[in-house]
């Protein structure tokens, strides 16, 4: 009876090295899911927004409310709906009180000041007043995202009117010096409080 042939022995030593390589490779290569968050964009942050508790006189505060099924209450206890109509009727109350005209329930109108503005002179400018927007803690996003919205869209007519009044031009046209001239006519100043659960308030 022959001698049984020994079959080679396969040479594994480099098997890791080749599986690194493989999934290296891979990790490279392929394309993961990945999770998607909010399909919107959202409105740009408020500038220069109060971070301090300060004391403000009342005439210079515009509040707006949004408790946690999505509705509105404004100062002068003026409620609204979060509706496209609702929506664009709280841009135009923001925009007057910036402007400098009383909110509802207040007679004086919110405090101005004569300021130097760069390349413009002296100009009254609408600098004390202050957007105060307070949400409940059930808040649905999609009416603070609206809401915010409406709120930066105010300031950003504002701005565009008054550059092309002044120079002509939309503000987004502007050079940057331009730009900071009409920031300090209309400076955007939004204060968002901490969220309060408004239902334990009426206990």
């Amino acid at each position: 009876m022959g001698k049984k042939k020994k079959m080679p022995g396969l040479n594994t030593s480099s098997t890791a090295d080749i599986s690194f390589m493989l999934l290296i490779f891979f990790l490279v290569t392929t394309s993961m899911d990945t999770d998607k968050g909010l399909t919107r964009r959202l409105p740009p942050p408020p500038e220069n927004q109060e971070q301090n508790a300060v004391q403000i006189n009342e005439r210079n505060i515009f509040k707006v409310n949004i408790n946690s099924v999505g509705q509105i209450m404004t100062s002068g206890a003026i409620r609204l709906e979060c509706t496209p109509g609702d929506l664009l009727r709280l841009r135009e109350m923001a925009k007057d009180f910036i402007k400098g005209l009383p909110h509802p329930g207040e007679n004086q109108p919110p405090e101005r000041s004569m300021v130097n503005v760069p390349g413009l002179g002296p100009t009254l400018c609408s600098d004390k007043h202050v957007i105060s927007l307070q949400t409940d803690r059930g808040t649905p996003y999609a009416a603070y995202f609206a809401v915010q919205n409406e709120l930066v869209a105010a300031y950003n007519e504002l701005r565009d009117k008054e550059s092309r009044e002044r120079f002509g031009r939309p503000y987004e046209a502007l050079n940057d010096d331009n730009k900071g001239a009409i920031r300090e006519i209309y400076p955007q100043k939004i204060s968002e409080a901490e969220p309060i659960d408004y239902s334990k308030l009426s206990h």
